[in-house]
């Protein structure tokens, strides 16, 4: 095992909460039916009502093939500038970008819930502004995590209206393979993920660091003495080593984009079908890792997604 229980069960169960919370707020946004008195015909009439996402954000009616084509040529650009701002040292924009996605991200997820109350983007806003401050700024553990929980869900719900079910799964398909060929072979995986914590000092994704017995007793009596301040030579000097047991953000969002597809195309179960069985490839992942070791997670989350999505289907679900 990778981690030990307790810490696999943390990340296990951010996993799965995250991706209920997923399915709600894409449900909130999902177009729903309403019947209408015509005054004009004298009858009444189903109509379609939509709740566009807050700020201008609604994405443009385009064909789903079109739209993974776009999504895949952004997902390229986006690694090469993070490999080329890496390369500069721009840590400062990094930073910046991040606190921008995640303000978008967590005021959509606060609109979703509050849309009814008058001034609802504005309150959503200003929400989201302190909590991805602490988040990016002031690096708090508790924040960090919390906030991660609704993240992926705003952003989720902004590709889930412009991808069809056969473009999520072939989505889902490349993702896994370029995860294979990115941690297992060219390695920059590892690079972007220790950049981000030890240099830029944050991380897009779950991240729970944990000590043995003895190194905890360590820490707490270097605590105390330097209340609470303890310097980096000294942590060096006397040997600490923290593990750090960590989940990629884009592990946590692919399969709650597939979930929210599914369940606006043949409903809720096939979509909680595919969000659970996600869950159970990341289980057995952090049950079969070896410590020490980087895996690639999403080929085993993608596994997880269309055992579920046959499940659904043998059950005559889709």
């Amino acid at each position: 095992m990778k981690h030990n229980i307790k810490i696999t069960l943390l990340l296990i169960g951010m996993f799965f909460i995250t991706q209920l919370i997923g399915l709600a707020v894409i449900n909130s946004y999902s177009p729903y039916q309403e019947i209408s008195y015509n005054q004009t015909s004298g009858e009444y009439e189903n109509i379609t009502i939509s709740k566009e996402l807050p700020y201008g954000l609604q994405p443009p009616e385009i064909s789903p093939e079109i739209s993974l084509t776009s999504i895949v040529v952004a997902m390229i650009i986006s690694i090469i500038l993070i490999l080329v701002l890496m390369k500069i040292q721009a840590k400062i924009f990094i930073r910046l970008w991040f606190f921008l996605v995640i303000v978008i991200a967590l005021a959509i997820v606060f609109y979703s819930a509050i849309s009814g109350v008058n001034y609802a983007p504005y309150i959503a806003l200003v929400i989201a502004l302190p909590l991805a401050f602490f988040k990016i700024f002031r690096r708090n553990i508790i924040v960090h995590n919390l906030t991660e929980l609704l993240i992926y869900p705003g952003i989720a719900v902004i590709f889930v209206s412009i991808l069809s079910f056969w473009t999520i799964i072939i989505l889902l398909i490349l993702i896994s393979a370029y995860d294979i060929y990115a941690v297992n072979y060219a390695g920059f995986m590892q690079k972007m993920a220790k950049y981000q914590i030890n240099t830029v000092k944050i991380f897009s994704g779950f991240f729970v660091p944990y000590a043995d017995k003895k190194t905890k007793q360590k820490i707490n009596f270097l605590k105390d003495k330097y209340k609470n301040n303890i310097p980096d030579k000294v942590i060096r000097k006397n040997k600490i080593k923290v593990s750090l047991a960590i989940l990629g953000g884009g592990d946590v969002v692919f399969p709650i984009i597939l979930a929210g597809v599914v369940l606006r195309s043949f409903g809720l179960i096939p979509a909680l079908l595919v969000s659970v069985f996600a869950t159970f490839g990341l289980i057995y992942l952090f049950v079969s890792a070896k410590k020490g070791k980087f895996y690639p997670a999403m080929p085993f989350i993608t596994a997880g997604c269309f055992i579920g999505l046959i499940l659904a289907f043998l059950l005559n679900l889709i």
